[in-house]
């Protein structure tokens, strides 16, 4: 072939411009599995608000009378009290709104809908928030409701088998999971691996998680290291949490609203509205959530968890 042949042959770039490729819908890197919003026990609102009735506890107990059959005594009278305040919960409102360009979505929605796709990304964005409310949220959240009594402080600062342990021991009736951070749990399993008792799996939803005396570890990046979620350095510190979920149990259970107008999933919210005279469609999503911690002995958190300690093993 001569150089002249050569030099107009079709090139690669030419060829590009005709070419038909093949398309991903938009890639959202933060997405996480959200263990704790599928495993929680959800209960719907008709109102908005949950009130959280509890009996007063005393020292002391509720008198009865134990006697044998043909005895005659005089049965004891008294009644179970109830706390003359109780709390309740409102559920929180989490938002935004979506606006796109109607001639964007008119000439631009094949192969993927533009509306469709922004929608979709918004939805996800605000379930990340909801997770990360569920445990972080000042009024509400997990992290910031267990009591004094179901905190513990680690031995020896890194995450260990004793202490999960006297985790257990706080959350003993019925504990449904342990919540923590990733790099946690990489740290927990390394002390178990050094001690000689490497942690069981468990396969729950197609996925598996380490387990500690049979109860599985769930993890979430929303149960932050030194107040971020993705930490840059090895060191760090964390908190991990055993939670007992379902109203039956009286454990932890999330809130939602029932009923939404133009609901497309549990407590979400999504309403157009309308077009302005820009072309600029606008679409407002909310979703209203809170949770609730029915028992103080529903929910225990281990604190300030070094996650950056690592063994040479020669």
């Amino acid at each position: 072939m001569s150089e002249e042949k050569i030099l107009n042959a079709l090139g690669e770039k030419a060829a590009y411009q005709l070419a038909n490729v093949t398309k991903t819908t938009a890639q959202y890197q933060s997405l996480t599995p959200r263990w704790l919003t599928r495993i929680l026990e959800w209960k719907g609102l008709e109102t908005g608000i949950f009130r959280r009735n509890r009996v007063v506890e005393d020292s002391s107990p509720l008198e009865v009378l134990c006697s044998q059959v043909r005895k005659n005594a005089d049965i004891p009278e008294t009644f179970i009290n109830y706390e003359e305040k109780p709390r309740e919960y409102l559920l929180n409102s989490i938002s935004t709104i979506i606006n796109i360009d109607t001639r964007v979505s008119d000439v631009y929605s094949v192969p993927h809908n533009q509306i469709r796709e922004q929608l979709r990304l918004a939805i996800e964005s605000l379930r990340e928030r909801q997770e990360g409310q569920l445990i972080n949220n000042d009024d509400y959240g997990l992290l910031k409701n267990v009591v004094d009594s179901q905190r513990i402080q680690s031995r020896t600062g890194f995450p260990t088998p004793d202490d999960f342990d006297e985790l257990i021991s706080k959350v003993w009736k019925a504990p449904s999971f342990f919540l923590a951070h990733p790099r946690a749990i990489a740290a927990f399993g390394r002390e178990c691996t050094r001690r000689g008792v490497p942690p069981a799996t468990v396969d729950l939803f197609g996925t598996h998680f380490l387990t500690w005396r049979g109860i599985p570890i769930f993890p979430t990046n929303k149960l932050f290291v030194d107040g971020v979620r993705d930490p840059k350095g090895k060191a760090g510190k964390t908190n991990i949490l055993l939670v007992r979920t379902g109203e039956e149990k009286q454990g932890v259970i999330g809130l939602y609203q029932e009923n939404l107008p133009n609901a497309q999933s549990r407590g979400l919210s999504v309403k157009f509205r309308g077009i302005d005279d820009k072309g600029i469609a606008s679409y407002l999503l909310s979703i209203y959530c809170s949770a609730a911690i029915l028992a103080d002995d529903a929910i225990a958190v281990l604190e300030d968890v070094d996650v950056g300690n690592y063994y040479d093993y020669q």
